[in-house]
């Protein structure tokens, strides 16, 4: 089909010829003297007949390709706005997404640091009980030092009494 042909085409009744190749093939004349010869007349007729002919099967062909393209035009328009929910849906459901993740990241970031803020106060409070297990050893230490030191001293002044 030609391309050119776009868009919708429609013929209305009144633009129609009612006019069939029939009545032009059978049409009859009235004959005078000296008229139009007839044998021509029908052949001429024959030939305008046959030329109609062709042109309502060609106009009929058009409008069923015509119909065809309207068909698959409103087709393609379906799938066009389809197409368009489609990237819709598809945008909305991505933006869904999106701040789901957001808030999902959100939520773990605020879950990890207070499992951080957990862990350095454990630490903290592990570190005070290690310092003051430290500060006790070394108590523990200084008085056992001290009173090791006065039993040796006591042993030492009971040693310089023997020898005197």
């Amino acid at each position: 089909m030609d391309e050119r042909m776009t868009g919708e085409f429609r013929m209305e009744r009144s633009e129609r010829s009612d006019l069939t190749p029939l009545d032009i093939r059978y049409q009859e004349f009235r004959q005078g003297l000296r008229g139009y010869s007839v044998a021509e007349v029908r052949e001429y007729l024959g030939r305008v007949a046959d030329a109609q002919t062709a042109l309502i099967e060609e106009n009929e062909r058009l409008r069923s390709y015509i119909r065809e393209l309207e068909a698959e035009l409103a087709k393609a328009r379906e799938g066009e706005a389809e197409l368009k929910r489609a990237v819709v849906a598809a945008e909305r459901i991505a933006r869904e997404i999106k701040a789901q993740a957001e808030r999902e990241a959100e939520l773990i970031k605020r879950e990890t640091e207070s499992e951080r803020q957990a862990a350095l106060q454990e630490l903290i409070e592990q570190m005070k009980r290690i310092k003051n297990d430290i500060e006790q050893v070394r108590n523990e230490r200084d008085l056992f030092v001290g009173q090791f030191r006065a039993l040796l001293e006591g042993y030492l002044a009971s040693l310089d009494r023997f020898k005197r």
